[in-house]
């Protein structure tokens, strides 16, 4: 994936509130969105 270019993740786990943050910071990632769903939680990427 291209840099700027924007990925949706869904999971049902519930500790990727934490997980998908760091995998973030640590990567250079921006998290622009984060949403609660009815089974979960859906993350919007953006790649650094």
């Amino acid at each position: 994936m291209p840099r700027g270019g924007r990925l949706w993740l869904e999971t049902t786990d519930p500790l990727a509130v934490i997980d998908i943050p760091a995998f973030c910071n640590e990567n250079g990632h921006l998290l622009v969105e984060t949403e609660a769903t009815s089974d979960g939680h859906r993350f919007l990427v953006e790649r650094g």
